[in-house]
Order: structure tokens, then C-alpha cells, then sequence
């Protein structure tokens, strides 16, 4: 089953397709992530569980109840306020009376559901109950990360534990599903450090060796990228193909060019194919894959126009 996302309505929309996935990508742009949490308005009420309509009828758990259509301006509903609000009470009694319905899976305008912010919020007891409830761990926000992803972009080992260890049907297609920057589970956690959370990927099966879709580059490459050379011991361990080229048929070992890390340099420099340890013929220099690294915005910072 492919990560999909769903309208505000409820109503299924496009799935994201095999296209996407695996030949046209969007253009590359740097990963930007907007839990939604600020947009709150500081005057907004909190939710009272003794005033809410919620808690007025419970034994019509699976109707569509006149609370569970309230929306505020920014697509939240009570479920959302009240994970946002960590007003566990309110929440463990919505997720109570909406098992399998809907309203658990409802996006708000940035198609978060509560199980994405639940994650954001750092409240693996409440992901539990939402995925045991029916709440879909195959919704995709609006940069293109399901909650597995905003996890593994987080660190949250708590959060990745619970929906890896709920998720086993759709664990395969979550893992290796790449956001709309191009990147899986696996590059998330590279790009942010997070080591233990990379070998947990790698143990569940995701793929050590794939490339992300802007550029190619591995979770080894991305690694070098970062200079981050405990990373770059534990993914050699793990098995990762240091030979392996990125779109610009650069190796991980090419990147270590102009870098000041000797020891990641020398890591790669033993293990890299003698015939691959020579930059590729082309006109690019040491000054160009430093490059590689930067952002669209970076890369184009000191354009200027006229004379």
C-alpha cells in the first residue's frame, strides 16, 4: 500500500503514485518543517473536559457526533487541540469514543493528523492508543512525511519504537517512501545525526544503500557531507557500499575532498575501489563539491544582476 494523504473532508485523495516515487521528483528544496504549533492563538481556550460537547454522549461512539465537525481556522480539531494542549483526558476519551472512524485520521491545513502531532509533541503514549484506534500511519503531511518520518527527523526513538513495533503491515512502505524532498526515514536520520535511530532502521530492513532523489547522495554520502564521522563508522559496519556514486558519479570518498576530517577521509580512502578513488573526469574542482552540500537558497546566494 503506497503512503497516501487524504482531503480535509475526509474524502480520499490522489495517492501519491510510483511515479513520484521512483522517476519524477519535485524540485529540491531544503527539508522545512512546521509542526503548526505556533499558529495557535494565545488567547485560544483550552479544552474543558466538563464544558465540552465531547463527553456528552458516549455510547454512540461510531456516529458522526457534532463535535467531531468542529474546526478551527487553522483545519484542527478538538483532537488536535487537545494533543497540542496535552490534555491527555480529553484526548484518550475522543480516541475512545472514535475507534476506526474517520475523525481520528482528519487533517488539518497543513494534513496533519493527531498522530502527527502527537510525534511533534513527544507523546508515544497517546501515538500507541491513536495507531491501536485506527489512526493511519500512512498519511503523508504537507512536506510529504508520514509520523514515521517526523520521528526519525526528531530523534524520537519512544515515538519510533511504538509506531515500528504497531506498523509491522506497513512498516516496508513507510520506511522506504521518500518525502517530498526527496528524502526516506533513513536519510532523516542521517541528516539530523541521530546513529542509534539509523541502525534501528537499517535492522528493519530499510535500505542502507539508497540514494535520496535530489542528488543521489546515500546515508553514507550524506554522512560525509556532515562530517559527522561516528555516523560514518556505523553505517561502514553496517554495511554500506562505499563505492556507491551519487547522480554526479561522486563516491562517498570523493566528497572528503577539501573536508578537514583526515580520519573520515582515511575510513573511506581503504575501503574505496582503487579505480574509483580519483575524481571523475569533468570539469568540476574541489570548490564545486563543497557545493553539494549547500541548500537551493545557499547556492545561489551571491547571484546579482546588471553590471
Amino acid at each position: 500500500m503506497d503512503v497516501r494523504r487524504v482531503s480535509n473532508h475526509n474524502r480520499t485523495d490522489y495517492p501519491l503514485s510510483m511515479e513520484h516515487k521512483h522517476g519524477k521528483v519535485n524540485p529540491c528544496h531544503e527539508d522545512r518543517f512546521d509542526s503548526g504549533l505556533d499558529s495557535l492563538k494565545e488567547d485560544e481556550p483550552m479544552i474543558d473536559a466538563e464544558e465540552s460537547p465531547i463527553f456528552t454522549d458516549k455510547d454512540h461512539a461510531h456516529e458522526c457526533q457534532p463535535w467531531m465537525s468542529v474546526v478551527s481556522e487553522d483545519g484542527d480539531t478538538f483532537l488536535h487541540l487537545a494533543v497540542i494542549h496535552e490534555a491527555d483526558d480529553n484526548v484518550l476519551n475522543m480516541i475512545k469514543l472514535s475507534q476506526n472512524h474517520p475523525f481520528l485520521n482528519v487533517q488539518n491545513h497543513q494534513r496533519q493528523t493527531a498522530l502527527h502531532l502527537a510525534v511533534i509533541t513527544e507523546q508515544p503514549h497517546l501515538v500507541e492508543r491513536l495507531l491501536k484506534a485506527g489512526a493511519d500511519p500512512l498519511l503523508v503531511d504537507n512536506s510529504g512525511n508520514t509520523a514515521l518520518h517526523i520521528a526519525c527527523k526528531r530523534g524520537s526513538l519512544a515515538c519510533f519504537g511504538v509506531i515500528s513495533q504497531n506498523c509491522q503491515r506497513h512498516l516496508n512502505a513507510i520506511v522506504s517512501f521518500h518525502n517530498y524532498s526527496g528524502h526516506n526515514c533513513l536519510h532523516l536520520a542521517s541528516i539530523n545525526g541521530f546513529v542509534s535511530l539509523v541502525e534501528s532502521l537499517v535492522k528493519l530492513g530499510a535500505d542502507i544503500n539508497a540514494q535520496e532523489q535530489c542528488s543521489g547522495r546515500t546515508a553514507l554520502h550524506l554522512a560525509v557531507d556532515l562530517q559527522n564521522l561516528s555516523l560514518v563508522r556505523q553505517l561502514i559496519d553496517l554495511g554500506a557500499d562505499v563505492n556507491c556514486s551519487n547522480y554526479g558519479g561522486f563516491t562517498p570518498y570523493h566528497l572528503t575532498y577539501g573536508r578537514q576530517n583526515e580520519e573520515i577521509r582515511s575510513q573511506l580512502f581503504e575501503r574505496t575501489a582503487h579505480e574509483l578513488r580519483d575524481l571523475p573526469e569533468s570539469e568540476t574542482d574541489e570548490s564545486d563539491l563543497e557545493d553539494l552540500e549547500l541548500s537551493e537558497d545557499e547556492m545561489y546566494d551571491d547571484i546579482k544582476f546588471g553590471k
